[in-house]
């Protein structure tokens, strides 16, 4: 896993700032970050206590006058105050000038508004980003970090699914001919885990446990050989710490309807699709990127549901980051992807 390199003076950086994590690339130098989207909050004085993976680690285990937040919600910034501190944080570990500001590249869900790009860009700048912040569509850098040709005449499906939302586009000659983003994507598969169990079996579960099932256990097509693991909860009756045999067939139906509606995004968006481009799709494939293409069998039930074939990108953890990363190192032949500061 990448992580801070305080090495990156005066460097240009590209930010992929997302619900989950926080991918920061400096330029010339690759990825430098990649931290949570989670900040420890003393109340009293409202003071940052940790940022990243330290502030993760206290989820769920902090004392009445430290809370933990996540500032991003569905892709855009639920807390702007937060969001400014963790974004100051990050870069100040990764960019140890205190006098250049870089200039600064940040991906953004495509069916964002223009307040919720305007929040973006003030908290860049707010944190230190030299003017104007350009602004890149997620699906867009993830389409040039799993090297699709985006600048050709051919229809190229990129299907991005992160922490907040799942993005959805079909890209030709450089642009984005139709999107869709939905706010259906990686948190929302841990709460239809959390109200399963609570549902079904009357106990509760914390984040970071439906985190864990969904990662190792989580499917969206049955395996080849279905698994059983032993879960740690509280029962809701007695209040009591009790532990479930829980089987993959079991989570694959706790999942299924967060994973119907990211099928249906698809084939919404094909639905609207040319038919010159869906042609071109059909021969190349969609391409799945984000973290929710790590989902066992996603690629499988797209290509079942779509009759399409599914492809997983190379690194799919770092597609958006990556793209935004080269949309960085040519600005100026990338200019047309992206927007500056103040567009709407």
């Amino acid at each position: 896993m990448a992580r801070s390199n305080p090495l990156a003076l005066g460097r240009d950086l590209a930010i992929d700032l997302g619900t989950a994590n926080t991918l920061i690339y400096a330029r010339g130098q690759g990825i430098v970050l990649n931290e949570p989207s989670v900040v420890a909050i003393d109340i009293t004085d409202g003071r940052p206590v940790a940022v990243g993976f330290e502030a993760k680690r206290m989820m769920g285990r902090t004392p009445g006058r430290i809370k933990t937040i996540r500032p991003m919600k569905d892709g855009v910034i639920a807390d702007f105050e937060v969001c400014e501190k963790m974004l100051r944080y990050f870069i100040q570990k990764v960019h140890a000038s205190r006098w250049s500001k870089p200039r600064m590249v940040i991906c953004v869900p495509s069916g964002i508004t223009g307040v919720e790009q305007r929040a973006v860009q003030d908290a860049a700048e707010y944190a230190g980003a030299r003017k104007p912040v350009h602004i890149i569509e997620e699906p867009m850098a993830a389409a040039i970090g799993s090297d699709m040709p985006v600048h050709e005449p051919s229809g190229n499906m990129i299907v991005d699914i992160g922490g907040g939302t799942t993005e959805v586009a079909v890209i030709s000659l450089g642009g984005i001919v139709t999107a869709q983003s939905v706010r259906v994507a990686g948190d929302e598969l841990d709460e239809a885990l959390m109200q399963y169990m609570k549902k079904e079996y009357s106990m509760a579960i914390g984040d970071r446990t439906a985190e864990e099932i969904k990662i190792h256990m989580g499917s969206a097509w049955p395996l080849d050989e279905e698994l059983t693991a032993d879960i740690r909860g509280r029962d809701l009756i007695t209040g009591l710490p009790r532990t479930l045999a829980l089987t993959t067939e079991q989570v694959r139906e706790a999942l299924s309807d967060p994973v119907s509606a990211i099928v249906d995004a698809v084939k919404a968006t094909l639905d609207r699709t040319p038919p010159e481009l869906a042609a071109d799709i059909m021969e190349q494939g969609v391409m799945l990127t984000g973290g929710g293409a790590l989902l066992a069998g996603l690629d499988r039930r797209i290509s079942h549901e779509t009759g399409m074939p599914v492809n997983i990108a190379r690194d799919p953890l770092y597609s958006v980051v990556i793209g935004s990363g080269r949309a960085l190192e040519n600005i100026d032949a990338m200019r047309g992807l992206m927007s500056l500061g103040g567009d709407e």
